[in-house]
């Protein structure tokens, strides 16, 4: 289908044309007219930036924003229905976890186009229909049993997370022939945004609400304000004041966290804060600094939130958040209950309480969870130590964090345990990312995208800086690794079972984690390869 300059690639249902309406991809395409030439700057300024670090230019507070950090200022005024977020959950936007979460206790529910979502051409429009009717109170489910599911009354509010800059939407296009597969994919940022808004905009308004969003994987304040500006077009053209939208920021990157008043600064009418996004931070650390052997990182179970370099982190967020005005949120508890274990439930339960009383008592003004069975035990910690509905009045003045702390590199060991881990669950998901499940319970933690990419990431960084050993004292090369990876599809297909297994996208994930540890060139984002894959 074309419409105009806008052509459709992907294949066409129905209820696909409620969303996909001239008005829609004429909004959309306008979007990435104005924005998307900026957009693929921005991400040539990340390579060149990456080229710096690689010649060992650490990064640092910016002394051209001196001024911004220095000076005193706040956000835009905390919408009513945003004011008290202590715990929200997270999911992908299919329709039963959409009920699910919005039925779930939490104070907020995060719809996800990213992380937890896999992008096929189905589920990405699936997800618009599925949020469109949770906005209007129509939407229902009923499994395959029977079981019927509905709204509540009461329900969570909802922020959308759209995905992030570096990823397009292949089956999109601009610029290409009239009934041609040629042109350019549109950003996948402003097309999930882009008809989410269109569509909704208004009856979020008129629900006494507003379109509310979670923006993943900034890199720098520029990245900031091209979504500002986005925001503020976007707006314009629905005839919708400025400042209705409101954004929190992942702050999921290490680049980032250098710049956590300037974001907000140029957020500063749309801004609804920062998250510690936790899992994608430990990511972008390896893959930051993936050249330098100093910064070889210990196993993932090492690289925990009371490491100097994550509390640090935690702690400056909170600390400039409440400076201007505005939530500091907490991070995710991956764990779900354990059902036929309850010594093991006991102990992950405890480790989410731990957690959750950590980020309480130390000011931040709420948390992620990723299951329901998670929301009382989350809330339960911020009830007790945060009565008031947020806890922005915590100036935490007593907050020092230097560059020299944000950049503590973990201490730890390697391990073969954590290498087979990290084999083990990063094919697991990313085979069931290639089938089309973004959300995967995996050893009794709903793991997601960043989990593959710390766990590919990190085997990387181990066989490419060049003598990294096991604590036995074997060196990590490729050959051992591509040894390895035979035995563990072996153990994963004795676990899941031989027609799950052989069914599968197993084999193909473990050939993709082979490639992509085995080339001497780091890939960026896994999921830019494995999206060729996807449908």
């Amino acid at each position: 289908m074309a419409q105009d300059s806008v052509q459709i690639v992907g294949e066409l249902s129905p209820n696909f044309t409620e969303i996909l309406t001239p008005a829609a991809l004429a909004f959309v395409e306008k979007l990435e007219r104005t924005f998307g030439g900026r957009r693929r700057e921005l991400l040539h300024q990340r390579e060149r930036r990456q080229a710096a670090i690689d010649q060992g230019q650490m990064p640092d507070f910016l002394p051209e924003t001196a001024h911004i950090r220095q000076s005193e200022w706040t956000v835009a005024p905390i919408p009513t229905d945003l004011q008290d977020r202590r715990v929200e959950i997270t999911g992908p936007v299919d329709r039963k976890m959409i009920i699910n979460a919005l039925n779930s206790g939490a104070n907020v529910y995060m719809a996800d186009f990213e992380d937890s979502h896999s992008p096929t051409w189905q589920a990405t429009m699936e997800g618009q229909i599925n949020l469109r009717d949770a906005i209007r109170g129509t939407i229902t489910f009923t499994n395959p049993d029977g079981k019927e599911y509905h709204l509540n009354e009461r329900t969570a509010t909802l922020l959308v997370r759209p995905r992030g800059w570096h990823l397009p939407e292949k089956h999109v296009l601009v610029d290409g022939e009239p009934e041609a597969a040629s042109g350019r994919p549109v950003s996948a940022s402003l097309f999930d945004f882009g008809l989410y808004f269109f569509h909704n905009a208004h009856a979020l308004i008129a629900k006494g609400t507003g379109p509310y969003f979670y923006l993943p994987k900034l890199e720098s304040h520029l990245e900031a304000r091209l979504w500002n500006d986005v925001f503020n077009l976007a707006q314009d053209e629905l005839g919708i004041p400025r400042g209705t939208i409101r954004a929190t920021v992942l702050i999921e990157n290490i680049l980032a966290a250098f710049e956590m008043d300037e974001i907000l600064w140029e957020l500063r009418d749309h801004s609804a804060g920062l998250n510690c996004g936790r899992w994608d931070y430990i990511f972008s650390v390896i893959r930051k600094f993936r050249n330098h052997p100093r910064w070889v990182m210990p196993d993932r179970a090492d690289v925990t939130m009371t490491a100097h370099m994550m509390r640090s982190y935690s702690l400056l967020l909170i600390k400039t958040c409440h400076r201007r005005g505005i939530h500091a949120m907490g991070g995710m508890a991956a764990q779900i209950p354990i059902k036929n274990d309850p010594a093991a439930n006991d102990i992950a339960i405890g480790k989410v309480r731990a957690d959750k009383e950590r980020e309480a008592k130390d000011g931040h003004d709420g948390t992620w969870v990723a299951h329901p069975g998670l929301v009382a035990i989350a809330k339960e910690q911020f009830d007790q130590y945060m009565p008031t509905p947020n806890q922005i009045h915590r100036k935490r003045d007593d907050v020092q964090v230097t560059a020299a702390d944000l950049l503590a590199v973990p201490e730890g060991h390697i391990t073969e345990k954590g290498l087979r881990v990290n084999l083990d669950v990063g094919i697991q998901y990313m085979a069931a990312w290639l089938d089309g499940n973004g959300c995967v319970p995996i050893y009794n933690l709903m793991e997601d995208a960043a989990t593959a990419e710390i766990s590919r990431s990190q085997i990387w960084q181990w066989v490419h800086n060049q003598g990294t050993q096991l604590d036995d004292g074997r060196t990590l090369t490729p050959e051992l690794v591509n040894n390895m990876i035979p035995n563990v599809l072996s153990s994963i297909k004795q676990s899941v079972g031989s027609q799950p297994f052989n069914n599968g996208q197993y084999a193909l994930a473990g050939e993709l984690f082979r490639q992509i540890i085995s080339d001497d060139t780091f890939t960026e984002f896994m999921t830019l390869p494995a999206y060729e894959f996807l449908n």
